[in-house]
């Protein structure tokens, strides 16, 4: 029987040399191993009859005859399958005599490669709610998951003790499912996850994988991990969904993560996303969805990140982050948190978008919805810079007030864009909207620069009301408030506003654009009001332009209005058009006021001096001792016209000279008793007309109408310019 065994071994091996490479043992513990025919030295039984040894190479391999099923001869193979059978596998390793060790007890496979020249593919297939695979590898290989279900109840479900690059391959039409437990045994090796690996991972292939981390992170790597292709689902993560220690990048595939901890965290490392699909939910307090401490990049791709708890972040870069592309959604509801500090607090915000240095926004279209206590929209500590893309930012969230770490009562409130340093726009589309109570629209503590190069559109609401946070001092809900300059220098701006619509600590310069305040309490407040071109509307409750450095004094403090050129209307209910507490100058542009309706406020008030030397300025306010207008030091000529007799919103002022040319045909906005004019078009030494009432056939903008002509109304008074300042009453 000896003999015969061996002469049809020889037989079918003397076969084989002609067509095939290698030989393969099946053994009867469902292992297959091969190896090279040109290897197989002898093959031979021993003495004792139970014995049959394989002299393959330098090695000498002993079977007992029991254990091995069949001999076959095929192709030469690099592929190492694992199929999991319950709680055994089976294993076809065709590289066994040439570096590549697969040991298993019951479900548990390790795998140890000691090739440092060739790629190979291990295939894992089949299921087990009890085992793990576990791989060593001196060199890159592919790890292809082809239907495999794995549930380790001590441990990582796949454990990659390998440095070297793991090309994980999710086969076309597979659904593969890994699990780890709620507890691991204890080692020696680093093991923090359901997939975990020392070396990189790129995914690819477009099957689909599902982890369950009942422990620790879902997925982890000590290196970088790359998506390129592939579903991807975290069901539910102990800690993070994917955590690395280099680098995330992502350029295809889609991502579902349900986690305990963060989304993703890139750790010390950067994030690159350009391309596929990724949907996070993260519920716990002081996570973030996407986060890491060097550069975050995202150029493409559809990002939907849903963020429920207290402090937590949406997207959280410890470095400068660039916003190029892709569409991103963050839903957030969690509120600002109170941390302990000096002899108060500080608060820490749930944030959609929070940047430790700069956010470049240069492409993406974002949207962000915050229902949280003080929740924020984009939150950075360096600079702000906008130059195309959409940004949607709605927060409802209210303010609360706090004892700061001074121990002094404070307010922390929600905010649609908080800039530390500086914030540029300079395109694209960008509209905010704040309802909580002392929400904010944008706040920045450096400079604001609109359109410096570019067209952007912005439109800014905010509609809750005021925290009171002592006796005198409430923090309220402002459309734009800067700590530096504000410059508008093209553009579209619209504003609706619970309280100030654009308010600097500094300075407001308008150099060209369209700014449209159509609601606020003070329309533009700041130490210096520019206006150079644009068109400029504001509508107030209070002060439509508002120059004051804030100590509230009837003296001059130094604050101006400069009126260079553009096209201005001011449109106040109870308040002044043109206030300042220290100086006006107007050398151009068109203004038109329409004041309030009832004294004591005006449609001038200044506190030092209003040279008007140049422009076109009309003003409509109501009629008392306090109508202010341009200084006798002004080198164009100005008239105050007052009268003791309210004059209804349908009753026009008209002025013509003495052969019937109109200089103004005007009509407030509400009731009026004064009438402020300046023109070039005044000369001294001529004689007009004042006329109210009638009509005019021109077309009306703003109550000032231009072209056609005027008539059917009554004549009021006749005067004569003789001074800078003519004062008459009609």
């Amino acid at each position: 029987m000896k003999k015969g065994l061996l002469l049809l071994f020889c037989l079918v091996n003397s076969f084989a040399l002609f067509a095939q490479e290698k030989m393969y043992i099946h053994t009867s513990e469902n292992v297959t191993l091969g190896a090279l025919i040109s290897d197989v030295d002898s093959v031979y039984f021993g003495n004792d009859g139970y014995s049959v040894y394989f002299e393959i190479g330098d090695s000498l391999v002993e079977f007992g005859i029991s254990e091995i099923d069949s001999i076959s001869f095929g192709d030469d193979s690099e592929t190492v399958s694992v199929v999991y059978n319950g709680s055994s596998v089976s294993v076809i390793n065709p590289l066994a005599f040439e570096g590549v060790s697969v040991n298993f007890d019951g479900a548990d496979v390790v795998v140890n490669s000691l090739l440092d020249d060739r790629k190979i593919d291990y295939e894992l297939s089949g299921s087990t709610s009890d085992g793990m695979f576990k791989i060593y590898s001196d060199y890159k290989y592919n790890l292809i998951l082809n239907g495999v279900n794995i549930t380790n109840t001590d441990g990582a479900a796949i454990n990659i003790q390998s440095g070297k690059k793991c090309d994980l391959i999710l086969e076309d039409g597979t659904v593969n499912t890994l699990e780890d437990g709620s507890s691991y045994a204890e080692s020696e090796e680093d093991e923090k996850s359901a997939l975990f690996s020392e070396g990189q991972i790129i995914f690819s292939g477009t099957g689909s994988l599902n982890v369950t981390s009942n422990s620790k992170h879902a997925i982890c790597s000590d290196d970088y991990i790359s998506v390129e292709e592939g579903t991807i689902t975290v069901a539910s993560a102990a800690k993070d969904g994917i955590h690395v220690n280099d680098y995330f990048e992502m350029s295809g595939g889609t991502l579902n993560i349900k986690a305990t901890g963060d989304g993703i965290d890139g750790d010390e490392g950067y994030i690159l996303i350009t391309g596929g699909e990724i949907t996070i939910s993260c519920a716990s307090s002081d996570v973030k969805g996407i986060t890491c401490d060097s550069v975050m990049t995202i150029s493409g791709g559809t990002i939907d990140l849903t963020i429920n708890g207290d402090q937590s972040k949406g997207l959280k870069s410890g470095q400068s982050m660039f916003l190029e592309g892709g569409d991103i959604s963050i839903t957030t509801s969690g509120n600002a948190v109170l941390e302990s500090s000096g002899s108060g607090y500080d608060p820490s915000y749930c944030s959609a978008i929070k940047c430790d240095e700069d956010v470049y926004a240069t492409g993406a279209d974002i949207t962000v919805t915050s229902t949280g206590k003080a929740g924020k929209g984009i939150s950075c500590d360096g600079t702000v810079s906008i130059t195309s893309g959409t940004i949607g930012i709605t927060t409802t969230g209210s303010g609360a007030t706090y004892k700061n770490s001074s121990g002094v009562t404070d307010a922390y409130t929600a905010t649609g864009i908080s800039v530390d340093e500086n914030l540029s726009i300079d395109g694209g589309n960008i509209t905010v909207s704040c309802s909580g109570a002392g929400g904010k629209g944008i706040s920045a503590d450096g400079a604001f620069t609109v359109g410096e190069s570019g067209t952007p559109v912005i439109n800014v609401t905010t509609s809750g009301s005021k925290i009171q946070i002592s006796s005198s001092d409430y923090a309220e809900a402002k459309a734009v408030k800067v700590d530096g300059a504000a410059t508008i220098e093209n553009g579209t701006v619209t504003i609706s506003s619970a309280d100030d619509g654009i308010k600097s600590e500094q300075s407001v310069t308008i150099n060209g654009g369209d700014i449209s305040i159509t609601k606020s309490v003070e329309g533009v407040e700041a130490p210096i009001i520019t206006v150079n071109d644009g068109n400029v509307s504001v509508v107030a409750s209070d002060d439509a332009f508002n120059a004051t450095y804030g100590n509230g004094s009837e003296n001059n403090d130094g604050s101006y209005i400069y009126l260079y050129g553009g096209y201005v209307v001011l449109n106040t209910s109870a308040g002044d058009g043109l206030d300042s507490n220290g100086n006006i100058q107007m050398t151009g542009g068109t203004v038109v006021v329409h004041g309030p309706q009832s004294s004591p406020e005006v449609g001038i008030d200044v506190n030092g001096t209003f040279n008007e030397n140049g422009g076109f300025l009309i003003v409509s306010a109501p009629n008392s001792n306090m109508v202010e207008g341009p200084a006798t030091s002004s080198t164009q000529y100005s008239l105050i016209a007052t009268t003791s007799t309210n004059l209804s919103t349908s009753t026009l002022f008209h002025i013509q000279d003495s052969q019937g040319n109109s200089l103004v045909s005007f009509k407030a906005a509400r009731t009026y008793s004064a009438i402020v004019f300046s023109s070039s078009s005044l000369k001294s030494g001529s004689t007009y007309s004042i006329y109210t009432g009638g009509t005019c056939t021109g077309t009306e903008t703003d109550g000032l109408y231009s072209g056609g002509t005027y008539s059917g109304g009554t004549l009021k008074k006749s005067f004569t310019v003789s001074g800078k300042v003519t004062k008459v009453s009609f």
